[in-house]
């Protein structure tokens, strides 16, 4: 019954129903026809799977990430990231890049990352001679760096599904999304170097000091979240509270770029993402119900160590799978499927499970840029006016960097758990 539930799974989406619905129905036709469990489990599953105080912080992630977005946020961190970087070869592409990395620790979204730096940075690299199918791609390249740097939507989710402190994983997120940053930066200065891309102008104190301080209240958005959290003041549900109001008053009364009629659509569309979201993780829990009943975690996880039991080939392994589902399918959906398959695997084998989940994330926003579901592809192949089979082809250094990256991560966990130890939560 477990393998008749994949398969209509499958064939759902084969003819269009969204993921989200294709797991619900997948699951009421394998529990009707397998199962004598009456079918009102599905909407107590379902239920179950949104009630809870960490979910809470999806939404206003969003909210506050839109708002940002909104308020005039990405321009000046564009503009600061080019005091910072802009004179070196191939200096536009870096300011993308580096701008990502500030913008992806208030967006929490590999989309909307992509989207605000795109816009703003795709026509005047255009301008400068650079390739605008290599723009779009280290765009979309960079814009996976949103959902590892914290704060990450997918990190709530996964430490939901996990029972995994979502502070140490936000902590844990650091250092593997400044090393993807990094590793996209060495490849751009190679590419540049060959297609002679050069620098900006020259370093300015006096730029980097006044850019400086007009992107310091959006650079200080991140510092309160996290330091909010760690600090005690507040959990990660009440700090994406307090992001979303402190980014209405940046956004309002500071840079005064939100107007009040703004916020209808700001809005309607974190309601529209978030609907998106909680209609996936409800889903997937009941479906996941589901799989555990027919206890397809543990079959699978024997099946897994009655292979190998040796931890390298496993994680391997788990990072195949999980590089080839973000290929197919939502991170959400991935992260709420493969976990409870997962995790017991990992935890037979002390590997800690807040790595895991960094690793996790890592993949999944690999799979934003990875056809044929790329979602940062789709998002700026329109902004840049390409066709998506134009930008295939350039973004695949990229993807072989960030694989790199989690390779390392995997196979060098104290990249990611190093921080989360020094605090306390691991």
């Amino acid at each position: 019954m477990a393998l008749l539930s994949f398969v209509f799974f499958f064939v759902f989406l084969l003819i269009g129903i969204p993921i989200s619905f294709s797991l619900i129905l997948a699951g009421i036709f394998a529990t009707l026809f397998g199962t004598s469990v009456p079918l009102m489990i599905a909407p107590q599953m379902m239920v179950k799977g949104v009630n809870s105080f960490p979910v809470m912080a999806i939404p206003f992630f969003i909210l506050a990430g839109n708002i940002m977005t909104r308020g005039g946020i990405s321009k000046r961190l564009v503009r600061f990231a080019y005091s910072v970087v802009g004179a070196i070869t191939g200096g536009l592409a870096m300011v993308s890049i580096l701008a990502s990395m500030f913008f992806a620790a208030i967006s929490g979204s590999s989309p909307a990352t992509a989207a605000a730096i795109g816009s703003i940075m795709i026509p005047p690299m255009e301008e400068k001679g650079y390739d605008r199918k290599y723009s779009a791609a280290v765009i979309a390249a960079a814009g996976t760096i949103g959902i590892v740097i914290p704060p990450s939507i997918p990190m709530v989710v996964y430490g939901v599904n996990a029972e995994v402190s979502i502070a140490g994983l936000f902590l844990g997120g650091i250092f593997p999304g400044i090393l993807m940053g990094v590793a996209l930066m060495v490849l751009n200065y190679y590419f540049s170097k060959r297609e002679g891309y050069v620098g900006e102008g020259s370093f300015s104190f006096k730029e980097f000091f006044v850019s400086f301080v007009d992107a310091f209240p959006a650079l200080l958005m991140p510092i309160i979240i996290l330091g909010g959290i760690y600090s005690g003041v507040f959990t990660p549900t009440e700090s994406a509270i307090v992001a979303s109001a402190y980014g209405l008053i940046i956004g309002k009364f500071v840079y005064r770029e939100l107007r009040w009629k703004d916020l209808f659509k700001v809005t309607e569309d974190s309601a529209k993402s978030t609907a998106n979201i909680l209609m996936l993780i409800a889903a997937a829990m009941f479906f996941g119900w589901f799989l555990a009943s027919e206890q397809v975690p543990q079959r699978i996880g024997s099946l897994v160590l009655s292979i190998t039991e040796n931890p390298y080939l496993i994680l391997l392994l788990f990072n195949v799978v999980l590089l080839i589902a973000g290929m197919f399918l939502d991170s959400i959906a991935c992260i709420v499927l493969i976990t409870p398959i997962f995790l017991p695997i990992m935890r037979s084998l002390n590997i800690n499970p807040l790595v895991v989940g960094i690793v996790m994330t890592i993949n999944l926003a690999i799979g934003q840029v990875t056809p044929p579901v790329g979602l940062n592809l789709f998002v700026v192949s329109s902004i840049a006016k390409i066709k998506f089979d134009d930008i295939v082809k350039p973004i695949l250094p990229f993807i072989v960097a960030l694989i790199v990256v989690v390779l390392m991560v995997t196979y060098i966990p104290a990249i990611a758990s190093y921080l989360p130890s020094l605090l306390g939560y691991m």
